[in-house]
């Protein structure tokens, strides 16, 4: 009698398609009982419920393929990194390539493009409207202004003398930005130096162009390109991480002061002065 109602309910599992409680109905035996029977009958398709998550599974199953990281699949999908492992840990695998990858980050700088678009572009207005007010409130420097701010911005970023060298007081300025270098250059003419008695030099690394550089430079300063001393060349290392490099790198421009021992004492003085004038003013 068991085995027989065991083969009807089976029958009526495989091939009617009931579900257990249309079983029930039929043949009037429990919830518990119905189940044991059907141990190891697979429920059919109509009476699976969907899951919510039966499409996450299939895009973690495409990712994988795809040779994305585990880590990198549970980010994505913004599910826990042991949920998408039991999800992708029957498909094979392989690393992905330097192509794939390069097209992920492609797209990681488009998405974050795209969201801070709106963002970046009220910062740069901001700025440049910043910058333009500033501008105008400095307007023109008086003399007295001009040999104060030459003064300061040598001794910060000029050559001075060191403890075992006190009397090596050549004035000698090195710089990048065009810009400090023409405040420098004006300054020095504000102390009495004509600008054609400096000597300039340009120092660059030897993968750039350097006759360009010299070039450029010269114009900036006003100065024949022809007078300028031969070029230091500092030595390419290839394994080092350089970012000034491209058109727009020019080196450093060297303004060296002939015969300066007096106007390094002067600035100085200047410092000296500037220092006490600070501490009056804080008391």
């Amino acid at each position: 009698m068991d085995d027989s109602r065991a083969a009807e309910v089976r029958r009526l599992r495989t091939v009617e398609q009931l579900s257990v409680r249309e079983i029930r109905a039929r043949t009037g035996l429990g919830r518990n009982r119905v189940q044991e029977l059907l141990r190891g009958v697979p429920a059919p398709e109509r009476t699976r419920r969907p899951n919510a998550k039966d499409a996450l599974r299939a895009e973690a199953t495409q990712l994988r393929a795809q040779g994305c990281t585990v880590p990198d699949i549970a980010v994505r999908l913004g599910v826990a990194k042991s949920t998408a492992y039991r999800w992708v840990q029957g498909v094979p695998w392989e690393p992905e390539g330097e192509a794939a990858r390069e097209r992920r980050r492609a797209h990681s700088r488009a998405m974050t493009d795209a969201q801070w678009a709106a963002h970046r572009q009220a910062r740069d207005a901001a700025r440049a409207e910043t910058v333009r007010a500033t501008s105008a409130w400095v307007g023109r420097l008086r003399r007295r202004e001009l040999i104060l701010v030459g003064a300061a911005l040598y001794w910060a970023e000029g050559a001075k003398a060191k403890p075992w060298r006190p009397h090596d007081c050549r004035v000698r300025f090195v710089n990048s930005d065009p810009t400090l270098v023409e405040v420098f250059l004006h300054f020095v003419e504000a102390m009495g130096v004509p600008r054609r008695t400096l000597s300039f030099r340009v120092s660059i690394h030897e993968s750039a162009d350097a006759p360009e550089a010299v070039r450029w430079w010269a114009e900036r300063v006003g100065v024949p390109a022809g007078d300028f001393r031969p070029v230091s060349l500092k030595r390419h290392r290839p394994t080092t991480v350089r970012h000034n490099t491209g058109d727009d790198y020019r080196g450093c421009l060297t303004v060296e002061v002939p015969r300066s021992r007096r106007l390094y004492w002067k600035i100085e003085g200047i410092m000296r002065g500037m220092g006490a004038g600070v501490e009056a003013v804080g008391r």
